[in-house]
């Protein structure tokens, strides 16, 4: 799987986002979530619109990950008030690393993990932080194997539905 790419994301490829966005969230969590809820949060959470103002936010940062011009996976960053509930200029936030089904366990996700830490280093940052959900065995080793630690929890909603997340951060060196 060595040729695989990571490359930022351009406008053009809002579409590609899009698709891979709606892909991977669906594979992710639908299992554990009402259909009329995971179809709200798809169309909401991944309209055109909303994806638009995320990618031209300044303070996010959108990367794919590319098998021979086939999207993959995708990462997202956030820094400075981009950022979903630290807002701390001294961090960066991974607030999405997706990657689909038929992918997973072929280091996709760490590829797109270890462009998010280089990003990290460029800007500064002294530590990457997220939040993970508490159901998301392979997400939560993932990132413990990775040297993060928990070191606190918020509430997450899709629909009605609250779930809880697990915060955990990596200090860089």
């Amino acid at each position: 799987m060595s040729n695989i790419q990571i490359q930022k994301i351009s406008t053009s490829e809002i579409d590609q986002l899009q698709k891979i966005g709606r892909q991977t969230f669906k594979e992710t969590f639908s299992e554990s979530n009402s259909e009329e809820n995971m179809k709200n949060y798809l169309e909401e959470g991944f309209s055109k619109e909303k994806l638009t103002a995320e990618f031209n936010d300044k303070n996010s940062e959108f990367y794919f990950a590319k098998l021979e011009e086939e999207v993959i996976g995708y990462l997202k960053v956030n820094f400075g008030d981009s950022q979903t509930e630290l807002k701390d200029s001294k961090a960066l936030e991974i607030e999405r690393i997706y990657v689909a089904k038929e992918f997973h366990g072929k280091s996709v996700g760490q590829l797109l993990y270890d462009k998010a830490i280089e990003v990290a280093k460029q800007k500064g940052s002294e530590y990457v932080w997220l939040g993970v959900w508490e159901e998301n065995p392979r997400a939560i080793s993932f990132y413990k194997k990775n040297g993060f630690l928990e070191f606190d929890k918020h509430i997450f909603k899709l629909g009605e539905d609250e779930q809880t997340d697990i915060m955990m951060k990596l200090k860089l060196e």
